[in-house]
């Protein structure tokens, strides 16, 4: 399945998802919302998505819980997701994000400059043929060469 082209932002609340919003427009990518953890699994069910952003605490289904989901599915495991929390980052945290797959945990406020970096580095990589994508087999014995 080919990569697709949107953002997905999600966020329980409207006004951290206009701050999204606000500061990933300018990299010209088309910007998906959602308001809950089941609208973020329907949109990345549907297709089309190259990077998520997704709000750790949200009510019913949470950011990590629809990270977990993602990752059982074959169709979405490769999709790059980008944890946001108010709440401040403990190593218990950190520790199941990271385990989870998560390409990145941002502590709210997000300076929008560094969420554009890490946007655009996930955006372009999410986008490489999953051949590319895999990191290259290396033995103590030989080189590092592309199969």
């Amino acid at each position: 399945m080919p990569a697709g082209e949107k953002v997905l932002l999600v966020d329980d609340r409207e006004d951290n998802l206009f701050a999204l919003r606000s500061a990933l427009s300018p990299l010209g990518y088309p910007l998906e919302s959602a308001t809950s953890g089941d609208a973020a699994l329907k949109a990345v069910l549907r297709g089309g998505v190259a990077v998520a952003v997704l709000d750790v605490v949200m009510p019913g289904v949470s950011g990590l819980d629809v990270l977990r989901y993602m990752q059982r599915l074959e169709q979405t495991r490769r999709i790059p997701v980008i944890l946001v929390t108010g709440m401040g980052v403990d190593a218990q945290l950190s520790r199941t994000a990271m385990r989870l797959g998560a390409a990145d945990l941002l502590v709210k406020p997000i300076d929008p400059w560094s969420l554009c970096i890490k946007v655009r580095y996930l955006h372009s990589f999410a986008r490489r043929p999953p051949d590319l994508a895999r990191p290259l087999p290396v033995t103590p014995t030989t080189p590092a060469t592309r199969p």
